[in-house]
């Protein structure tokens, strides 16, 4: 009998290429998705194109992480042998605009979530999708599983509490909870309001002639990036292990917004220096200036590094929209890899 998975968030980058990864290797697929007035299962349209994919058993399931009672019951339903919470109001930047909308998804979500599990006497492996962005001010560079936590942004601090409750339902119920620490991670699902994937649309706008700037904030933050299609395989990889436990996954390298300009409009011979303006409206009340993650330890006990670098990461999604943008002017649907 396949494995029962339920991912939160299964809509999004991660939950998408999480859900395909499941697939592949013979599992039950759920997810759960928040109801509203239009649909968004874009990122999933690879899984419901691809039928000898879909037919391995992929179900959606209307909730929220608002609604308590909504996750103890959709828990007795499904019974899952692993959980994935990647559900989260996950833009820092809006964070500081709908702090308290922030953490309710974001914090109270995942005990939400963990509770659910307890009362309802089940015992799936849980994932908890936590972020880089918990380093905050980082104290020390490299930052691995030790490093202090010093969030700036209330999506930071919501994360923060996420952590900690995981690690808390862990140590006094015995659950196997681990947390993965994941610093940035992109990719062509990445959504439209990213910086990354901002700047990828606006190189494929602009080289077509659709876009004359694009406005940006601050240039010179730094961030360890890498590709969200291998970062899912680290989350799957940890509930694999005997013992849960806590996990950076990273690159152990670090670019400046600045590089990722350069990189990607030189995939166009364009100089993005004729392109692009700041707009102090993208600043951030808190800035996070530069953040860099060791993933030595998911090296050593899980057996994961990245192979994805991030010159060819930038290309690739480069490419991607520029593909977009040609199959959404010739009548055609795109889907993402």
């Amino acid at each position: 009998m396949a494995k029962k998975v339920l991912i939160t968030g299964i809509t999004g980058q991660d939950g998408s290429y999480l859900a395909e990864w499941l697939l592949a290797k013979g599992y039950e697929v759920h997810g759960l998705v928040r109801r509203a007035s239009t649909f968004n299962r874009g990122r999933l349209e690879a899984i419901y194109s691809d039928p000898h994919v879909r037919d391995r058993g992929i179900f959606l399931h209307y909730g929220d992480l608002s609604d308590a009672s909504g996750l103890s019951r959709l828990l007795h339903r499904v019974q899952p042998d692993e959980l994935y919470n990647l559900a989260a109001q996950s833009h820092v930047r809006v964070s500081f605009d709908a702090p308290e909308y922030t953490t309710d998804i974001t914090a109270t979500g995942a005990v939400r979530l963990l509770e659910a599990i307890r009362e309802a006497g089940l015992r799936p492996r849980f994932y908890q999708a936590s972020s880089s962005e918990m380093f905050g001010r980082a104290r020390e560079m490299p930052q691995n599983e030790k490093t202090p936590f010093y969030p700036r942004s209330p999506y930071g601090c919501s994360k923060v509490y996420a952590y900690w409750i995981t690690v808390n339902y862990r140590e006094s119920y015995g659950l196997h909870a681990s947390n993965g620490i994941l610093f940035n991670h992109e990719s062509p699902r990445r959504g439209e309001t990213f910086v990354t994937r901002k700047i990828t649309r606006a190189v494929a706008h602009i080289a077509a002639g659709l876009q004359d700037k694009l406005y940006l904030g601050n240039l010179e933050a730094q961030r360890d990036w890498g590709y969200a299609k291998e970062y899912v395989q680290a989350m799957w990889l940890m509930l694999q292990q005997d013992q849960p436990d806590d996990y950076v996954i990273a690159t152990n390298e670090t670019h400046s917004v600045r590089e990722f300009l350069d990189v990607a409009f030189g995939c166009v011979k364009l100089d993005w220096r004729k392109y692009v303006e700041i707009d102090p409206r993208y600043y951030r009340p808190a800035e996070v200036d530069g953040l860099i993650g060791n993933y030595s330890k998911a090296k050593r006990q899980l057996g994961w590094e990245p192979k994805t670098t991030f010159p060819e990461l930038v290309r690739l999604m480069v490419d991607a929209d520029i593909q977009l943008l040609k199959d959404h002017r010739e009548g055609r649907i795109l889907v993402s890899t």
